[in-house]
């Protein structure tokens, strides 16, 4: 009994769900014929206000018409849309207001301007200012031992490279805000004893480099050979800071040597200890302005200065 009333209960489904399909349709079908008579009744309420439109703008044309006649201006008919080639037609006054237009024009009573006075006036071109001209260039300074910075300092600490046997690391005091880091290949030829607290030149004015990774920021002078190097010594009474000068060789020295132009190496192969053992430019020797004696190493004769 029981599958007998499943089976009934889904013919009965299946029978609602196409009422239902047919019910939808039928809907559907309605709802379609609603809109398309309201659109209907639409077109012809805009149908009718069109025509009433037209009435109006014909009456009003026929007003401006009479109008213009009762003035005494002349009306012209329109061109009619033909195939044909349009006949010549001649201006008539009894034409039908429709296909007649007015010639008089507010534009054409009134004399045609010049086209001069219409153009606006060109704006007057600025006058060019006159160049500059370039600025002439500094002159080139001479290239001799006064454009070396060489002054005295004090080694205040000094060790052995970290990364190069023959190297010191010196922190050396040339009387500025801080110390200076200049790094010596001396270790071969100066015991380390006798660097420290050392006083000497130094040129301060070259271009700062790595040496094995540590920054060196100037050179100690020394007197040089091959096989012996020896620190040139200042005069006694000489004070940290103080510049070493040249007799005759007045300039300034530059802020920073141009390692592009070569100063140092132009300058060096002038720079000697002479058959005496003193240290001089050119056969002149170095000083200290307003300060006797002279700069001097301990042993060697004519040898560079390096």
């Amino acid at each position: 009994m029981s599958g007998a009333v499943l089976v009934r209960l889904q013919q009965r489904a299946a029978q609602a769900d196409s009422l239902i399909s047919h019910l939808k349709q039928q809907v559907k079908t309605l709802h379609d014929s609603a809109v398309l008579s309201a659109c209907k009744k639409e077109e012809e309420k805009l149908t009718v206000e069109n025509s009433n439109l037209k009435a109006e703008v014909e009456r009003l044309k026929k007003q401006i018409t009479d109008a213009e006649l009762q003035n005494g201006k002349k009306q012209v008919p329109l061109p009619q849309k033909s195939s044909a080639a349009p006949a010549a037609s001649t201006p008539s006054v009894s034409s039908p207001p429709q296909a007649q237009a007015s010639v008089a024009s507010p534009a054409a009573d009134k004399p045609e301007e010049s086209k001069t006075e219409n153009k606006q006036p060109k704006k007057e071109k600025k006058e060019a200012k006159p160049k500059q001209p370039p600025k002439p260039a500094a002159p080139e300074l001479p290239i001799d031992v006064s454009r070396l910075d060489m002054r005295i300092g004090q080694i205040v600490s000094v060790k052995k490279h970290p990364d190069a046997d023959a190297l010191y690391v010196e922190e050396v005091n040339l009387g500025e805000e801080r110390n200076r880091t200049i790094i010596s290949g001396l270790v071969n030829h100066i015991p380390i004893e006798q660097m420290q607290d050392r006083i000497a030149v130094f040129i301060c004015n070259l271009k700062p480099a790595k040496m094995r990774g540590i920054l060196s920021e100037g050179m100690i002078m020394c007197g040089s050979t091959p096989e012996k190097v020896e620190i040139i010594e200042a005069p006694s009474g000489a004070s940290i800071g103080q510049r070493v000068s040249v007799e005759g060789f007045t300039g300034e020295a530059d802020a920073l040597l141009n390692p592009k132009k070569k100063i140092w190496e132009q300058v060096a192969p002038d720079l000697k200890i002479d058959a005496a053992g003193t240290a001089t430019y050119k056969g002149i020797p170095w000083k200290i302005t307003d300060l006797a004696g002279t700069f001097r190493v301990p042993s060697l004769k004519s040898v560079i200065i390096k």
